[in-house]
């Protein structure tokens, strides 16, 4: 009897251990080949199917609307100057307003040029017989350059971080008289990790644009810079990089197609500096581009990177602008003779400035027009051959009624025609429920009319379950990527408050991690920190923006990232 019942109990186990084998050969078999990042992916589908069906998703019939065939109206978009500040006030009626780029007219580290304006201020300095003093107005290059070649705003005078702007300025028909070609320096560069930047060395003998462009274009280094239409560096990057590819002909086609087979294996562009500085420091990125005068005080990037300077130099020239009257060419004058005295060119070394000064750029002086031609290559070829899908996620809550809601739909109407035909858009809008006003398609005129009737039939009513609209734009370009497996997925999220209904955003975050989908969000009239966060999973950019300058900031992020 012992021995019947020990032959049964191993039959048992031998039944019990085949189930086994059976299972795990199944398992293994149906997880052969595959990643961690495809078994999570698949988990992150069904977590995304169950969230979803817990939403309730209406659908609205597309309805044609108009198309504006007119030309971006860039003036129109731009706030008004007051929205940008002065740090040096004028002290008399004899002064000049000078537009001051960024990294010298703040506070700190980046107001040297606040400081020195506010000494020649107190100076009391006499031109032509009367004292004289200076207005500074705090002022990225890019945007300055806008207002000033739209005629938006011509201040007196402007100095740009570097002689690009100035030279497209001069391009728009805007007169321009160099006054000083140096205020101080600085010098633009690649920050690159010092691990990547010995292996470079090893491989290539040296480090530079050159050499850099080459790794990236072989998938051997992973890099990011900023936007060439807002961005100084960005825009000294971009020429530097077409000139490595021909330095005959910067736009054309060994230029050209160099730099597509790079842009390629770009992952990141940056609508902010900031944006980029957050991605580098998530470890997604090898380098970065940046000004010295800001790597040298950034405490995070000292002993682990090497700074590779590229481009031309940041020497910060001053240009007055228009038919300036004599008394105010010479108070210009004056002014550039006081700041580059050597006391205060001391207190610029302090700040980080003048540190590279034996650096000289290999490029020639390069005329405006070409340097404008240079961007609109940038905007046709910085996808590469990876199509853009986006979907844009619109709050249409009670609290967005009125003139927040009119605000929104003039954005996306303007911003629309940044979009590139080559890619795909769709739009959802969310109060308590979300409703899709339009499936993704390819943004041809057809697709363009339809998102245009899909914007103007918005209306504001009702709770905020802005996680709820997210979740339903991430299941859209899942179904989309199935379709189009190469095309790059981007969510676009417009709100001007917290969520009060739905999903919450630990419900989501797992998915946004598993799909590593950027989403970018435009807080309206509002410091969302929540949407801060959901940006932050996957370095996008969160954008705070007001009724005064929402249209340009959205036009802008619309134009780097789309």
């Amino acid at each position: 009897m012992k021995k019947k019942n020990n032959f049964f109990l191993v039959s048992v186990l031998m039944v019990v251990a085949v189930f086994v084998l059976v299972y795990a050969g199944v398992s293994l078999t149906s997880n052969m080949g595959k990643s961690k990042a495809q078994i999570t992916a698949e988990d992150a589908e069904k977590q995304l199917n169950k969230l979803y069906a817990d939403i309730t998703v209406k659908t609205e019939e597309p309805v044609k609307g108009q198309i504006d065939i007119n030309p971006i109206d860039v003036a129109g978009s731009l706030p008004d100057i007051a929205k940008f500040p002065i740090t040096v006030d004028n002290t008399n009626d004899h002064f000049v307003e000078i537009f001051s780029s960024t990294e010298k007219a703040g506070t700190g580290i980046d107001g040297w040029l606040t400081e020195a304006g506010t000494e020649f201020n107190k100076a009391n300095i006499t031109v032509n017989g009367k004292p004289a003093s200076v207005k500074i107005r705090n002022i990225a290059s890019g945007t300055a350059t806008d207002y000033i070649q739209y005629g938006k705003y011509i201040p007196d005078a402007f100095t740009p971080s570097n002689e690009f702007w100035g030279e497209m300025v001069k391009a728009s028909g805007v007169k321009v008289q160099l006054v000083s070609k140096r205020l101080v320096g600085n010098v633009p560069g690649i920050v690159i990790k010092k691990s990547k930047y010995d292996a470079l060395v090893e491989k290539y003998g040296s480090v530079n644009v050159k050499t850099v462009t080459e790794a990236i274009a072989n998938n051997e280094f992973a890099m990011g810079y900023t936007d060439p239409f807002a961005s100084s560096t960005g825009l000294n990057f971009l020429v530097t990089a077409l000139h490595t590819f021909d330095s005959s002909n910067i736009l054309g086609d060994k230029a050209v197609q160099g730099f597509e087979k790079f842009q390629s294996n770009v992952p990141f562009i940056a609508s902010t500096t900031i944006q980029m500085r957050d991605a580098a420091k998530s470890g997604i990125l090898d380098g970065f581009v940046l000004e010295y005068q800001t790597y040298i005080n950034a405490a995070d990037l000292k002993g682990g990177y090497v700074f590779t300077p590229f481009g031309v130099r940041h020497d910060s020239p001053l240009y007055g602008l228009g038919d300036l009257p004599p008394n105010k060419l010479d108070i210009l004058k004056a002014f550039a003779q006081f700041v580059t005295q050597e006391n205060y060119q001391k207190q610029a070394n302090e700040k980080g400035f003048n540190a590279l000064n034996d650096y000289k750029s290999e490029l020639a002086e390069i005329d405006g027009n070409l340097l404008s031609s240079a961007q609109k290559v940038w905007k046709e070829k910085k996808n590469g051959s990876k199509p853009i899908v986006a979907v844009f996620v619109t709050d249409v809550s009670g609290s967005m009624n009125g003139e927040p809601i009119n605000r929104l739909k003039e954005s996306l109407l303007m911003g629309q025609k940044y979009l590139g035909r080559d890619n795909s858009i769709g739009l959802v809008s969310y109060s308590s429920d979300v409703t899709i006003e339009l499936p993704i398609g390819k943004y041809d005129t057809n697709q363009q009319s339809m998102f245009v009737g899909a914007v103007n039939s918005l209306q504001a009513n009702g709770g905020t379950a802005t996680f709820d609209g997210i979740v339903v734009a991430l299941k859209m370009l899942q179904e989309e990527l199935k379709a189009n497996p190469s095309a790059k997925p981007i969510i676009f999220v417009l709100s001007d408050g917290e969520t009060n209904e739905g999903h919450s955003l630990k419900d989501i975050r797992s998915l946004i991690e598993a799909y590593k989908v950027p989403i970018y969000t435009i807080g309206y009239n509002a410091n969302i920190k929540a949407l801060q966060n959901i940006s932050s999973i996957n370095e996008a950019a969160s954008i705070n923006a007001d009724t005064d300058d929402v249209v340009y900031k959205i036009g802008n992020l619309f134009n780097v990232q789309m």
